[in-house]
Formats: structure tokens, sequence, C-alpha cells
């Protein structure tokens, strides 16, 4: 392991508290900030994430805390798992708190609508002197905390970056690999939450196992080619950030965008769907960006723009299901790694 650092991860929702008791655990000066004081408080004094991670406990090792300063400016690495709305605005308010040379490594799985702009692209817009990253893949943070074997994926084209992130997170049950395509990586956390809703929704109103096969896959075709077209390296997609975290958010109602899917299907309006979870679903926003970025760029994805047509035009579910199967027939693998 690595020498001792101290770390903070930004945000007490449940991938934040999970991957800060991991920290903790492997014997790091950890500290989880939550910015409603009270709540970090009493998470602090009772050792339990109640509004995320229930019946959990957390480490010793591990600080909560609502005192930003405090926390940031002696830190080696901070992670930052914020919704993406309020992803600048927390990453604006910890420039001047930084260590020079500091890692900061987002973990959040969104995309901020002006200009198209990934969270690892806003940490370069908005700090200056830090070393950056992404982590991401099919990670439930309740089973992480369940000891359950895990996979991730660190992205960056900073080897000590890679190696820093694979050091502290290691354990026995939460495996690291390394990516240095930081922005596939990173499309892959955002473009799958589409497509969770697309699949939640499908098996609510009763498809088969055809159909959720045919989904999938196609969903995997539509991200490879979005991506190749921004850019990205389409063979990223087959790792545990792309189709890794396709098949975990498409076929688990853990997932919070395949369960906005689920009360789709049963009839219920979005407002509704979103009230009813109580936590962002990151691929409501995601749809309509990326809808409109592929019409732009004249990208074919029927999948994305079916969702878009139920989710914000309203369009009846037959109609859409119906106008997808007589839509065009093209390749079903559409890239290689060749290119």
């Amino acid at each position: 392991m690595t020498k001792e650092l101290t770390i903070t991860v930004l945000g007490g929702g449940s991938f934040g508290t999970a991957i800060a008791n991991i920290i903790a655990v492997n014997g790091h000066r950890t500290f989880l900030w939550m910015r409603d004081a009270e709540r970090a408080a009493r998470s602090q004094q009772s050792r339990e994430n109640t509004e995320y991670l229930p019946g959990y406990r957390l480490d010793d090792n591990l600080i909560l805390t609502a005192d930003l300063e405090s926390a940031v400016g002696v830190s080696d690495v901070v992670f930052i798992s914020v919704p993406s709305q309020s992803f600048r605005a927390v990453t604006r308010q910890i420039k001047p708190l930084l260590k020079a040379d500091a890692i900061v490594v987002s973990t959040t799985k969104g995309i901020e609508p002006e200009g198209f702009t990934l969270m690892s692209q806003i940490l370069e817009q908005e700090l200056e002197s830090v070393h950056i990253g992404v982590l991401s893949g099919p990670n439930f943070a309740k089973e992480i905390v369940q000891q359950q074997q895990t996979g991730s994926v660190i992205a960056s084209d900073d080897e000590m970056v890679v190696k820093c992130i694979q050091d502290i997170l290691c354990s026995e049950t939460f495996r690291v690999y390394a990516n240095r395509d930081r922005y596939g990586v990173e499309l892959g956390g955002a473009l799958k939450n589409i497509y969770a809703i697309v699949s939640g929704l499908a098996v609510e109103v009763g498809s088969g196992k055809n159909t959720q096969a045919m989904l999938l896959t196609r969903s995997l075709a539509e991200m490879g080619r979005f991506a190749k077209e921004l850019g990205a390296d389409p063979m990223t997609f087959l790792g545990l950030a792309g189709v890794g975290d396709l098949i975990l958010t498409c076929t688990s109602d853990l997932s919070r965008n395949y369960r906005v899917g689920q009360a789709l299907g049963q009839g219920k309006t979005l407002e509704q769907a979103v009230e009813e979870i109580g936590q962002v679903a990151e691929g409501v926003n995601t749809v309509k960006i990326v809808k409109h970025k592929a019409d732009e760029l004249g990208i074919y994805m029927p999948l994305a723009s079916a969702m878009y047509e139920i989710l914000f035009s309203h369009r009846p579910l037959a109609d859409v299901a119906k106008g997808l199967m007589m839509g065009e027939q093209n390749s079903d693998v559409e890239y290689s790694g060749g290119s």
C-alpha cells in the first residue's frame, strides 16, 4: 500500500460514503464532506449515513464534516461525488483551498448542458496545478459496503494518478483497473443512464428476454457510435466503464434511472417518477442533453431519441416502440479497434 495520505470525499450520498469508507478502512486519514452541518454532525456521532446507507456502520477512521476548508486544505487527494448540477459550483468552492499538485478525481456520472461538458473538463476549466482523474464503473454503493466483489476504473493520462488511486482504493473486495481514455470512461458513465431508463420501462411493460437482450446490445452500439464521433475510443465501451456499467444499471432496480423507467412503465408521469425516487436520477437530464448533441452532429441515436419523445414530447409508448422496430436496420457491429 502507498504511504498514509489525507483524503477528502465531497458529497455525502451513497457512492461518496461508500468509497470514503473503503479509503478509511485502508488506513488513510479520510474526511467525508456533507453540505448539511446538522446531518454531518449526526452522522459523525452515530457512525451511520442514515439517509443513504442506513444500517451500515462507518469506519472509526472516517471523519464526517461540513467544514470544507479544514477537509480540503489538508488533503492530498479529493474525490468529488456530488450531482452534476452542483459540480461546477463545488469545484469553484474548493479551488482556493486545494494543496498544490493535489489529485482531484470525479466520480459524478453526468454532463453539463452548456457546451456538452463532462465533469473532468469542468475540473480542467476551473482548476490549476492539479492532477485529474475519473472513477467510474459498475458500482452500486449498497453492494460495495456489503463487501461484494466489485471492479471499478480509474481513467487518467497521468500514471501517478492511476497508481495512487489504485493504491488507496484497492482492497480484498474492491479492485480498480486503469484506462487512459478519460473521455470515453466518463461518457460511458453518463450515457448508460439513458438506457437504464429504457430498460426499466421495457421490463415494466412486460418485455421478454429477447427484447431485453436486443435493447442492451443496441444500447452499447449506440453508446459506442456516439462516443467515437466525439473522439473517444469505442473499445473503452467493451470494459467495466462501458458494457459493465450498462449491464448493471439496465438490469437492477438498485439503479435510480432504472426505477424511473419502471415508474414510467406503470403509467406515472416523469414528475411523479422523479419525486417517488427522491434522489437525483442523472439519466433524465442526460437524455435531453445527448439528444440535442446527437441532432447537432447528425448521429443516429434511435433509443435516446425514443426516450426523449416519451419523456419530453409525451408521445405514447406504443407509437414510439412501433417506430423503433420499423426504423433503419443498420449493422450489428459498427466499429472495430483498428482505427
